[in-house]
């Protein structure tokens, strides 16, 4: 059976005196602050195409500007994706779909191991 929670009086409340005052800062400093500006939003021009673009490193075409990287990024995006599928293929137990850890011997749930006897 649980208990219910007390509150321990016998702490120092001297941090969380200092969130406070640092809260009190943060919010002074926000709303005083002078130097917002209205969004931009994006430029004249289809998104969706400045991607495809940006994909095949054609952004000389594109509306919008970005990085020509994108099918780099992908590639390795798939890579890593099917690495973590092989690995995890790979540490499945042929016949009872458990895993295997490095010593070969079944992972149980709990954090403890079978007996091979």
């Amino acid at each position: 059976m649980t208990s219910r929670p007390r509150l321990h009086d016998n702490i120092s409340f001297l941090q969380g005196l200092a969130a406070v005052a640092l809260f009190a800062v943060l919010t002074l400093v926000f709303l005083t602050s002078s130097g917002w500006s209205a969004p931009a939003g994006f430029p004249d021009g289809s998104v969706t195409a400045s991607i495809g673009y940006a994909m095949f490193d054609l952004t000389d075409q594109a509306a919008i500007e970005s990085e020509p990287f994108l099918v780099a990024f992908e590639i390795i995006d798939l890579v890593l994706v099917a690495a973590l599928v092989a690995a995890v293929m790979l540490a499945k137990r042929e016949g009872g779909g458990g895993l295997y850890g490095a010593a070969r011997k079944a992972i149980r749930t709990d954090g403890g191991r079978e007996d091979d006897d």
